[in-house]
Parts: C-alpha cells; sequence; structure tokens
C-alpha cells in the first residue's frame, strides 16, 4: 500500500485527482482494512478511472448509482488487455478494499507511470571511504609500556623469590659481569648436553613472564572477526546451496497453489453464482416465514383470549342452570318467610304490651294529675 501511495504522488493525484472528486487524502490503510464498503468502493472506481485516463485509456467517472458488475468488468477488461493476470473472482472487489483492490490500483499505476513516461532510476550506493586507523603517538606508547612494566614488577614481586631475575646475575657477578661478556677466546662449553637439558627443564618455570591480556584490546578483536569471518564463509557454501534448494521447492509449490487456485475459481465459478442466487432466495423466504409467523402469534394471542372469555360465559351459564333446576334455594325461601313470620308475631305481641303498658301509665298520670289538682282547689278554699 505504501508503494501505491508513492506512486500516487508521482502522478500528483493530489494536485488532480483529490480536488477533482473533493475526495480526503488516501492515507495508507485505507484500502487494507474494511470500515465503509460503499464509500472505499465509489473511491477505488473513482481512482481506477482516473488512473486509467492517466494511462491513455477511456473511462469516465463512475457514478454511485452505476452497477459495480459492470464497473468492475470495465477496470478487468483493461488490466487483461495490459496482459496482466486476473486470478480472482470480479467479487472480491466489491469491497472496495483488500489485498486485490491493492493489486488491481498498484497495476494500473504502473501503468500510468508507463505512459507518462516515467523511469525509475538505480540507487548509486557510493563506496565506503577507507577509515584510518588512529596512530598512537609516542607518548601515549611510552604510558602504555610504563603500565606494562608496572604490572610486570607487580606480578614478580607476589611470586616467589627464587625466580631467577637479570639483576640479580648483575649483582651476583658485580662489576666484572661486563668484563665476562667479553670474552678473549671462544668459550667453548663443557657441560653435558643432558644435565643442559635437565638445567633447562628446572629453571625453565622460573622464566615464565606473564603478561595480562586486555579484553578491550582490538587485535584481539580483530582475531575473533577473522575468526568468525572464516567460519561463516566455511558454512555459507552449504548453507546457500540448501537455501537455493528451498527457494526452488518453495516457487514450485507456490506456482502449484496459484494454478490450483485458478482452476479452482474458474471451476467454482458458476456454483458461487448459484449458491449467491440460492441464498437470496433463502433470504427472501426467511422474511416473508418471520412476517407469517408475526400474524400467527397475534392470531393465537387473540384465539387463546376468546377461549378464556368463552369457558367463562360456560361457567356462568352452568351456575345459572344449576340453580334453576334445584329446589334447595325455594325451600329456603320458605324457611326464611316462615321464621319471618313467627318473629312478625312475636313483635305484635310485644307491640301490643307495649302499648297497654303505656296506656296504663297515662291513665295513672292524669288520675295523679286530677288529686293533685283537687288538693290545690280544696287548700285555696280553705
Amino acid at each position: 500500500m505504501e508503494d501505491l501511495l508513492e506512486k500516487l504522488k508521482l502522478l500528483n493525484y493530489d494536485i488532480e485527482f483529490l480536488p477533482e472528486f473533493k475526495i480526503k487524502a488516501i492515507n495508507r490503510n485505507y484500502f487494507v482494512t474494511q470500515t465503509n464498503p460503499g464509500e472505499q468502493f465509489y473511491t477505488f472506481t473513482l481512482l481506477a478511472a482516473w488512473l486509467i485516463r492517466k494511462a491513455g485509456g477511456t473511462f469516465e467517472a463512475p457514478q454511485e448509482s452505476d452497477d459495480p458488475n459492470a464497473t468492475i468488468a470495465i477496470i478487468l477488461d483493461y488490466l487483461r488487455d495490459t496482459n496482466v493476470s486476473i486470478e480472482f473472482p470480479p467479487n472480491k472487489l466489491k469491497q472496495g478494499s483488500g489485498e486485490h483492490a491493492i493489486y488491481v490500483l498498484d497495476n494500473l499505476a504502473d501503468e500510468a507511470l508507463k505512459a507518462q513516461k516515467f523511469q525509475w532510476k538505480k540507487v548509486q550506493i557510493s563506496p565506503d571511504e577507507p577509515s584510518n586507523e588512529p596512530d598512537i603517538e609516542d607518548d601515549d606508547a611510552e604510558l602504555i609500556l610504563e603500565k606494562v612494566e608496572e604490572e610486570m614488577m607487580a606480578e614478580y614481586d607476589d611470586e616467589d623469590e627464587d625466580i631467577l631475575h637479570v639483576d640479580d646475575i648483575t649483582k651476583l657477578y658485580g662489576q666484572n659481569f661486563n668484563e665476562m661478556q667479553k670474552p678473549d677466546d671462544i668459550l667453548e662449553s663443557k657441560t653435558n648436553r643432558e644435565e643442559w637439558q635437565l638445567e633447562l627443564e628446572r629453571v625453565l618455570p622460573q622464566l615464565k613472564v606473564t603478561i595480562k591480556t586486555d579484553s578491550r584490546d582490538w587485535r584481539s578483536h580483530i582475531e575473533q572477526m577473522k575468526q568468525l569471518r572464516t567460519n561463516i564463509a566455511t558454512n555459507l557454501t552449504g548453507t546457500k546451496s540448501q537455501l537455493d534448494k528451498l527457494h526452488i521447492d518453495i516457487s514450485n509449490t507456490l506456482d502449484k497453489i496459484k494454478t490450483r487456485e485458478s482452476y479452482l475459481n474458474r471451476q467454482l465459478e458458476p456454483s458461487l453464482k448459484q449458491y449467491q442466487m440460492l441464498q437470496d432466495e433463502l433470504s427472501k423466504i426467511k422474511e416473508q416465514y418471520r412476517d407469517a409467523s408475526g400474524g400467527v402469534t397475534e392470531r393465537t394471542r387473540i384465539f387463546n383470549k376468546l377461549s378464556e372469555e368463552l369457558e367463562h360465559v360456560k361457567k356462568e351459564m352452568d351456575e345459572r342452570g344449576s340453580s334453576m333446576t334445584d329446589g334447595t334455594p325455594l325451600i329456603n325461601i320458605k324457611k326464611t318467610i316462615t321464621k319471618m313470620k313467627t318473629e312478625i308475631s312475636e313483635m305484635n305481641i310485644r307491640i301490643g304490651v307495649l302499648e297497654y303498658s303505656l296506656m296504663c301509665a297515662r291513665i295513672r298520670d292524669r288520675t295523679q294529675f286530677q288529686e293533685d289538682m283537687n288538693n290545690q282547689n280544696t287548700i285555696a278554699i280553705s
């Protein structure tokens, strides 16, 4: 996708394409992932048509209402005319994103660059200049030698005193040492070879000089690099042959897979179309079934409600019928009437008794009143 964007920039798409169709700049992930299929497909067709026109073809800018199958067919026909292999079904481009859409746009961009007579220049890599190693100055060399001598002297001090030093030999022989180094005649050794060998083996451990190796020394690094380079050169031959063989096997396998894939696509394309048609019919049937099942559910609910009302009416009718044929209520009414008559008779008797008592009380009160009046008159006369 990044290569495609670079090619579009070389074709000045940001100056010619974007302002013409009023589209935002395309980022490097726009055609990689599916975000808005409708918008991506429309942008894909506009960009493909613009690239075809840049390549010298005739293809008017498509509209959103155009048939997508016809638009895709025109784009693929142009690619086939330019000897570009198309090994995927046209339906893959309806999404407007994915590797197939990027593949189509990349090939169209290449054709447009060819029409513009654009040529890629080979990158010129300047050879590396040899770097001169820094020379060690005399003062630094003296300092390094002094450090080495100090370390050696410290090691000599730590070892046993039996080690033979040149200074000890000088002190041993004194001032005559220089004279002994200049003999007048040729010296001849009187020591036996075997004795000399034994003496050498005895003194050899004491003559050993130990110098510490610095891991930061560039000489050791160079030796390691040389050794590693030798190992790499030794192992590279066998490894390279194996990798070449593996590359050839993988290439052959990929070619077989591509051939098989294209064959399967050609063989299965009618079946896929038929499957798509059956899928659409199944969707329609499911929609009809959903609508019909919704009506059945509503009618079932109404039926259940009417059944409940019918059961209630039947229950009321049964109760009324049983009450009309049964004589128990009539008997109960008669008993109640008889009881009420008895109670009425008792009430009449009680009323008569109360009226009699009231009448007696009135007569008694009246008699008492008359007697009181007579007594008052008698008192008044007297």
